[in-house]
């Protein structure tokens, strides 16, 4: 792959994905419009204007353009000056039918917010290229810094938090922030970053993105920490989960078939996955979970048996550990 860059490495791979259905390139579009684009009316016409910073995404969006509505858009390079590199403008005139096609107007020609809602109940694929597109519109990776992870930058919350509801489809945890005034998702977490750029058809940066977080040296991780630091951390977090697993494991023969469904679900993954986070419990539960509410389950768990168990007047869950 040639570029450097972590963005570039991502963007240089999913820009020469093959294009699956037509749904699918329709959601990429769609994705790519919302978060790059803007929308104007012009002289009474619809003008729809995209800016990315990658030229085969530029290439990319203009031939996807061109076989979903047949218009086809203008392309010109700018120099950034801030940033010492070129971004390209992309603009659609006469772009009523794509506007609507991709969701950026109703089906009375008035603007709208968020993603598409045929997009949030769509198709695996239709999920997996809206998030390829968003990648390839906002998209950075980054291996150092308070930005590590993968960044999404959006036009408003509503787009923002459609892409989370979208990353949870796709077994991903992803959160909305705010960044200096301007509404982004993150994926901070390294096997979800991986799981995203391989689920979206970035396989090679999915690896690349592995083996250089394993192999980077300790003055570059997020915190800048020394290995004694991250070790000893490492070591609490393990403890820390083998109690856990102990004590649910325990809850489960306190309580029998007494374990609410709901819970059951979330002790069953503790006690599978006894060395993984929470948040990557939650990612593997179906349909996904958030950190906290494999936490909060987990804590009824422990509570309902505790209470059991003393009723019964036999050791509860502490005794395990």
């Amino acid at each position: 792959m040639p570029s450097t860059r972590p963005a570039n490495l991502v963007k240089d791979e999913l820009s020469s994905v093959a294009v699956g259905t037509a749904h699918a390139r329709k959601a990429e579009v769609a994705a790519m419009l919302r978060l790059a684009g803007g929308l104007a009316i012009i002289g009474n016409k619809v003008v729809i204007d995209a800016e990315l910073d990658h030229l085969p995404t530029a290439q990319r969006l203009v031939s996807a353009v061109y076989h979903l509505c047949g218009a086809v858009p203008a392309l010109h390079a700018m120099r950034n000056g801030k940033r010492n590199r070129d971004h390209y403008l992309l603009r659609v005139t006469h772009a009523e039918n794509l506007a609507r096609q991709t969701g950026l107007i109703d089906h009375r020609g008035r603007p709208t917010t968020g993603m598409p809602p045929w997009i949030i109940r769509g198709a695996r694929d239709e999920v997996e290229a809206a998030w390829r597109g968003a990648i390839l519109a906002t998209g950075h990776l980054s291996l150092t810094g308070q930005r590590q992870g993968l960044t999404v930058y959006s036009p408003g919350p509503e787009a923002a938090l459609a892409l989370v509801g979208l990353a949870r489809r796709l077994g991903v945890s992803a959160r909305r922030r705010d960044d200096r005034g301007r509404d982004c998702i993150v994926v901070r977490h390294d096997q979800a970053v991986s799981t995203l750029l391989a689920q979206i058809g970035a396989p090679e940066t999915s690896t690349h993105w592995t083996n250089r977080r394993h192999h980077r040296p300790a003055s570059q991780t997020r915190t800048g920490r020394s290995p004694t630091f991250e070790s000893a951390n490492s070591r609490r977090a393990a403890a820390a989960a083998a109690e856990s697993t102990a004590r649910v494991q325990r809850a489960i023969q306190i309580l029998g078939d007494a374990v609410p469904d709901h819970l059951k679900a979330a002790a069953e993954l503790r006690q599978s996955y006894p060395d993984l986070t929470l948040t990557e419990l939650g990612g593997r539960a179906d349909p996904p979970m958030t950190k906290d509410a494999v936490a909060g389950r987990i804590r009824r768990l422990l509570a309902l048996a505790d209470r059991t168990a003393t009723r019964a007047g036999i050791p509860d869950t502490s005794a395990s550990t």
